[in-house]
């Protein structure tokens, strides 16, 4: 019964997720998340879809990590890097978004893409079914390196917004305080989504005994 809530909160999560990713492109000019600035590089640059290249790059982290003989690859890692992709690409397609006005609209619609991806990747985490392709290629340097997951996540994004900004992504004043923002959101999230799957199975767990 475990796996069916867990199945629900992982893929509640990619949609939330998702759709704040979608969110914030929308208003890219604003500045966004190191990793989107590089899948818009990539697009503008190659061509394909802003999801493709979600995908594309996901992949390559993927790889990554399992050359590094990290543990952090299973399941919902490759349907994370495949899911969210898609999704940002429906989304985006079907143009399913709030429209962009003016300034001050176009910040409160970055602001609550922020929140919607960091609570919905607090939700997907929590469903314990695998990292996505990015934290586990993060965590897979941290275990090599004995470098704290903080410190290696500044210097991958980092290098991140390097290779996006030298292929002309959209940089901007929020692609600079993103992390700030959704990290904290992301964490509470994941701590309450996951104390709330094992309360649940905990009190029946007792009630059964």
């Amino acid at each position: 019964m475990k796996i069916y809530w867990q199945i629900s909160y992982f893929v509640i999560g990619l949609l939330i997720f998702s759709y704040g990713i979608s969110m914030s492109i929308k208003v890219q000019y604003l500045g966004i998340h190191p990793w989107d600035v590089l899948n818009i590089a990539l697009f503008e640059k190659f061509g394909l879809t802003i999801g493709t290249w979600n995908i594309i790059v996901g992949a390559t982290l993927i790889a990554g990590t399992l050359v590094l003989k990290g543990k952090y690859v299973r399941i919902g890692t490759i349907l994370n890097g495949v899911m969210v992709g898609m999704l940002v690409d429906f989304f985006l397609f079907y143009d399913l978004l709030p429209p962009q006005t003016n300034i001050v609209s176009d910040i409160l619609i970055l602001l609550s893409a922020i929140i919607l991806m960091g609570v919905g990747g607090g939700l997907y985490s929590a469903a314990h079914l695998g990292t996505g392709p990015r934290d586990g290629f993060m965590l897979t340097i941290s275990d090599l390196t004995n470098l704290s997951i903080s410190r290696v996540r500044i210097m991958c994004e980092c290098a991140v917004l390097l290779i996006g900004l030298l292929l002309s992504g959209p940089v901007f004043v929020f692609t600079f305080i993103y992390t700030f923002i959704q990290s904290p959101i992301f964490q509470k999230s994941f701590l309450f989504f996951t104390d709330r799957l094992n309360t649940r199975f905990t009190s029946r767990n007792n009630v059964s005994m």
